[in-house]
């Protein structure tokens, strides 16, 4: 049984991670999952969520909206709409997008589409949430 499994994490801009870990939790559509090395094969849609992976003794965080998980015995491959590690999330930009969305959804008029604006609060709530876990530099 292999030991670590390869992690690739990849957006329409670019590649953000490719490295080989220990164990990966993501936001499946059914909810969270890990995997560890040896990992039944499967695909999944991913919602909006925390991924996070472990090497060695460190953990690094990403927030992610929407994409598709692909997981084999010794490689994950995920492709994210959107995904940013916690050390580049703009903490003042999430609140903001976070007190526009809550606005939003206040005001209820007919135009508003409800489950846009609730998205949007989901995404600025996760990456407020991954924010908080950047590595000490």
């Amino acid at each position: 049984m292999e030991e670590k499994i390869s992690l690739e994490i990849v957006t329409p801009d670019r590649q953000l991670v490719k490295e080989m870990v220990d164990e990966i939790t993501a936001p499946g559509s059914e909810g969270y999952f890990g995997v560890l090395p040896g990992h039944i094969p499967f695909l999944t849609t991913l919602k909006i969520g925390e991924v996070a992976y472990r090497r060695e003794r460190e953990t690094r965080y990403l927030a992610v909206s929407w994409g598709y998980a692909q997981v084999e015995p010794a490689k994950m491959v995920i492709l994210a709409e959107i995904a940013e590690p916690a050390e580049e999330i703009d903490i003042e930009r999430a609140q903001r997008a976070r007190m526009r969305a809550e606005k939003r959804l206040e005001e209820k008029t007919e135009e508003l589409d409800f489950e846009r604006a609730r998205a949007a609060l989901e995404k600025a709530l996760i990456r407020l949430q991954v924010a908080t876990k950047k590595l000490p530099q």
